[in-house]
């Protein structure tokens, strides 16, 4: 069994605006729990990194929240996506796959040996 991945940083905002465009109105715990499985739970979500993300999200105006009570019964702070955070999630999509693709060519196999 492989441990766990610390989220790469620059990743965690991609992450939870993408779960929010996909799943609609999540709580903390709801988004923490859904990066870990499309993750095949090969990342681990530091809860002290996640709120202050989610906080920061909410500042910048991509995220708005408000109260509500979860599954089970208890009193949750429910973020959702808005029209600027749709435009973010589009940006920074654009950005990685530009990052990852120009790291894939140095992980290609040197042609020159």
């Amino acid at each position: 069994m492989t441990d766990k991945t610390e989220v790469w940083l620059g990743t965690l905002s991609l992450m939870v605006l993408r779960t929010l465009a996909i799943m609609g109105p999540q709580h903390g715990y709801g988004i923490a729990r859904r990066i870990e499985q499309i993750s095949g739970d090969q990342l681990s979500l530091n809860y002290g990194t996640l709120y202050p993300a989610l906080l920061k999200l909410e500042q910048e105006g991509a995220i708005t929240s408000e109260w509500g009570v979860s599954d089970n019964n208890r009193k949750a702070k429910f973020y959702s996506l808005t029209k600027t955070g749709r435009r973010q999630l589009g940006r920074q999509t654009r950005d990685w796959q530009q990052t990852t693709a120009i790291l894939s060519r140095f992980l290609l196999p040197n042609e020159e040996g």
